[in-house]
């Protein structure tokens, strides 16, 4: 049985201020959430009570001095397991890579630290962060807390699952091709993938390199939470980007974009899309569903597609098979990304967002045959699970921000999650407009 999930990050932050609780307090009751509830989940794969605990101490130790500086005082948190933290194995799931220990907290994990959270340990993730379930040689399998049968998403699939188990308000993740999007849809919590480059992600590199990271993918916050995902984004460096107007929920202009043309969609999350937009109109909301505006999503799909497994490969021959991308090829891909990014600006003239699905259907039954080869039944047919990566690659190829957001509930009790795009650098838009539809679809 899973212990009861926390309260907000913020809210315990505001209750070591007053006295309320402790750090150590919370260090505790989150360890003892771990050590309950984790055996079936296997999320937390990386424990470091002991520090965390003496973390934890220096804290109240200087919240009695007065000092009650951090914006995430002594809230206690995991971080994926592909984030550098100084003494503790960063492996990206790889058996040779299991021993290699940085000596140096990735630049994500140090402002963390610095605004006061207590870091408890890291979560898991699928081999070379290159899958859409998680489950690795080193770590083994992590399990959906909402139904273990089922995938918790990947590649950030541990640390959704530690969200959706209750054992921390807070994590944060990376995306290339859905990974915090996804597993956030699947677990039914938070997850922001931010603007390419937005936030610097040094120490999130592969294991014993010091390596640039990989084109397209960028780092981001995943919480139970909204107030807490804005403030860790902040934390994060989002705070360095312009924020929109406050607006009514019927000041927003909203395009759905329902189903994608190319990629099958389950019913549930189709009808889900379909009544958030109906209570949008309802609140006085410009939505439509089509816009000659959209740029050819085919082309946008197979260059995003190319690009993706160039970059994964390092710019060798593709996993599935073929020619690797030649130079000119790659300055192509480039400039195709950069007329995408265009066309897309040229709609964001008419609209705030775009709500689409992340993925063609709610989290599914864990299955290790290669993403290549992996079939999804969606409605009774089954479709090659490959079909399904134009969804995320929507918002990544244009290096676009995009939020998830739980909208609704599918007949097996399982979350439906969408995504919300917005313009380059409108992230904040993106977390707004998810807020709302998230508050429309709540009430």
């Amino acid at each position: 049985m899973v212990a009861p999930a926390p309260t907000t990050a913020l809210g315990i932050a505001a209750a070591i201020r007053s006295g309320e609780t402790s750090a150590l307090a919370e260090c505790e009751a989150a360890i003892a959430r771990i050590e309950a509830g984790d055996g079936t989940i296997n999320a937390v794969v990386v424990r470091d009570f002991d520090r965390a605990l003496e973390a934890a101490r220096a804290i109240d130790a200087r919240v009695a001095a007065g000092d009650m500086a951090g914006a995430l005082l002594g809230v206690p948190m995991t971080v994926k397991e592909s984030f550098d933290v100084a003494g503790l194995p960063t492996s990206w799931g790889f058996t040779e890579h299991a021993d290699y220990v940085p000596g140096e907290d990735a630049v994500a994990v140090q402002r963390l630290k610095r605004a006061g959270a207590v870091i408890l340990g890291k979560t898991n993730v699928p081999v070379a962060l290159a899958d859409l379930q998680t489950n690795n040689p080193v770590y083994g399998r992590t399990r959906n807390p909402i139904n273990p049968e089922r995938v918790p998403g990947g590649s950030s699939g541990g640390a959704a699952a530690a969200l959706a188990a209750g054992f921390v308000p807070l994590e944060i993740g990376s995306d290339i091709g859905g990974s915090i999007r996804l597993p956030a849809a699947f677990c039914g919590v938070w997850g922001h993938k931010p603007t390419y480059n937005a936030l610097l992600s040094f120490g999130h590199n592969f294991p014993r390199t010091e390596s640039c990271g990989v084109a397209l993918n960028v780092i981001g916050p995943l919480a139970r939470d909204a107030d807490d995902l804005e403030a860790l984004f902040e934390v994060m460096g989002g705070d360095a980007l312009a924020r929109p107007a406050p607006r009514a929920t019927g000041d927003w202009r909203i395009l759905l974009l329902d189903p994608h043309p190319q990629v099958p969609v389950q019913a549930s999350i189709r009808e889900a899309i379909a009544a958030t937009g109906k209570a949008f109109e309802a609140a006085g909301a410009v939505v439509d569903r089509e816009s000659g505006l959209l740029p050819d999503l085919a082309a946008q799909s197979a260059h995003y597609i190319r690009m993706l497994l160039t970059a994964m490969s390092r710019g060798g021959p593709p996993p599935a098979g073929g020619s690797p991308t030649t130079l000119g090829g790659w300055f192509a891909l480039i400039d195709a990304q950069a007329k995408c990014r265009r066309d897309w600006s040229r709609l964001f003239g008419s609209y705030d967002a775009v709500i689409a699905p992340i993925w063609g259907t709610t989290a599914y039954l864990h299955d290790d045959t290669p993403l290549g080869e992996r079939l999804l039944t969606i409605d009774g047919t089954a479709y090659p699970a490959a079909m399904q990566m134009a969804l995320p690659g929507l918002a990544t190829f244009p290096m676009l921000p995009a939020t998830s957001v739980r909208i609704g509930t599918d007949a097996d009790g399982l979350p439906i999650g969408v995504q919300v795009i917005a313009d380059y650098n409108r992230d904040w838009t993106a977390i707004a407009v998810a807020r709302a539809a998230h508050d429309l679809m709540r009430s």
